[in-house]
């Protein structure tokens, strides 16, 4: 037998049968005696052969990435005695690859993080395609991968197909979200490859590289003197452009001399310092306090240390507001005494009262009728002086409690009880003052 290996084209589209090679015996002279059998894979079919001639032609377009080689036997006999002149033998036609495959992308598009402020060439991804042409032959499956978008900002290394940042200290505050376009691009990169292209969307992750900051550096709070110990009675919030534990933060009170009045804690959820009261105010004996007020982060990456100080201060001043308090009697409760018969319109008593507002203010009293049935006294709305304004009888009623009221504008005051004993006449009558007769009141 003499042949040299076979190929046929894949993919081939033209009128004619290909050809693919000729089989040949030393012992055909050429005079037509031999003929040639072809026999295996695609014998009659795809492919046929000149018996006389032992030329082999391919009759269908082939396609390599269905099957690379065909395995077929070919024999040579003498057309008289159909003896066969030489053994019968087998070869292989492969099937020759021409590019007819781009790259493929299996696994896109592609969604990845990398933290921001990363080093310049910090690995991303290695993303890579598959060529399904023949490897092994010329450039058809030689992929190189490029950018086609995301430059300046990242690189991809053209053999490996690995993607890294392309710039120092990319900035999630800045720009978060990233869309990179790569190309693969077979024989090598050159003019008339086939190509296929991924895309991947990266994300800057943050880390602690901000600190906090309050938008204002001086605040005011109102807060009324009638708030009560232990409520909040305000908020006062920094901002920080991270997210997550990288914003997270604690509040402190660090100065002032409100510092002992005022406590402040930190809502977790909203970041927030909420401000709560310690101890009473009294707006007659403070009227302000001011507080310094710090925010710091709770969560430090000492990598970034060089951009703090991770806190920020603020100055707080809390205006006490007055509030209208009612007036205040001398005593929480008052004993009179007069004497039983006593005329009317007799002193009983004077009773007293101040606003704690203003010393200045008018104070008007009033009796609550209510809790007696009879008015056995009346008071000077003005002076607080209680009189008499029946006779009275202290073998019928020897104690009277009555209840005073003082107000000042709208603003009444707790009502203090007041008793007045009637006293028995006799040697200390009205108009006997002698040392021993008990004083009235």
């Amino acid at each position: 037998w003499v042949w040299n290996q076979f190929f046929v084209l894949e993919e081939h589209m033209g009128p004619d049968p290909q050809y693919v090679g000729k089989l040949h015996s030393n012992s055909d002279k050429g005079d037509g005696s031999v003929k040639y059998i072809l026999t295996g894979e695609g014998a009659g079919t795809i492919f046929i052969i000149d018996d006389t001639t032992g030329d082999i032609h391919s009759t269908k377009s082939l396609d390599r990435e269905q099957k690379t080689h065909y395995v077929l036997h070919a024999q040579a006999i003498d057309r008289r005695t159909n003896k066969p002149l030489e053994p019968e033998s087998e070869f292989i036609i492969k099937v020759q690859d021409i590019n007819d495959n781009a790259p493929k992308f299996t696994d896109g598009p592609y969604i990845v993080t990398v933290p921001e402020m990363s080093d310049m060439g910090t690995s991303v991804l290695q993303v890579t395609a598959t060529d399904a042409d023949d490897p092994t032959y010329g450039n058809s499956a030689r992929v190189v991968y490029s950018i086609l978008q995301g430059q300046p900002y990242f690189s991809v290394d053209p053999k490996t197909g690995v993607i890294r940042t392309a710039l120092h200290n990319m900035d999630r505050e800045a720009r978060e979200h990233y869309s990179v376009v790569i190309q693969a691009k077979d024989m090598a990169g050159q003019v008339g490859g086939l190509s296929g292209s991924t895309t991947v969307n990266i994300t800057l992750t943050d880390v602690n590289d901000n600190p906090p900051r309050f938008p204002q550096k001086h605040y005011q709070l109102y807060v009324p003197e009638s708030a009560q110990v232990g409520s909040a009675v305000g908020k006062i919030k920094a901002n920080d452009a991270d997210t997550g534990s990288n914003a997270d933060m604690t509040y402190s009170i660090t100065n002032g001399d409100g510092i002992g009045v005022f406590s402040i804690s930190t809502d977790k959820d909203t970041r927030e310092g909420i401000l709560s009261l310690k101890k009473p105010l009294n707006y007659e004996k403070k009227k302000s306090y001011t507080l310094n007020i710090e925010g710091a982060n709770t969560h430090l990456d000492f990598r970034f240390s060089h951009l703090g100080p991770f806190k920020d201060a603020t100055m707080l001043k809390v205006i006490v507001g007055d509030v209208d308090e009612p007036p205040l009697f001398s005593m929480p409760s008052y004993v009179m005494e007069v004497y039983e018969n006593a005329k009317i319109g007799t002193i009983v008593g004077t009773v007293l009262a101040q606003d704690p507002d203003s010393a200045n203010s008018l104070v008007r009293y009033f009796i609550n009728h209510s809790t007696e049935e009879e008015r056995f006294f009346n008071i000077d709305a003005n002076t607080g002086t209680i009189k008499t304004s029946k006779v009275l009888d202290r073998e019928e009623t020897p104690w009277y409690n009555i209840t005073v009221t003082a107000s000042e504008n709208a603003a009444a005051a707790p009502s203090p009880s007041g008793f007045v004993h009637a006293r028995e006449m006799g040697a200390c009558g009205p108009a006997m003052q002698k040392p021993s007769c008990p004083p009235l009141v």
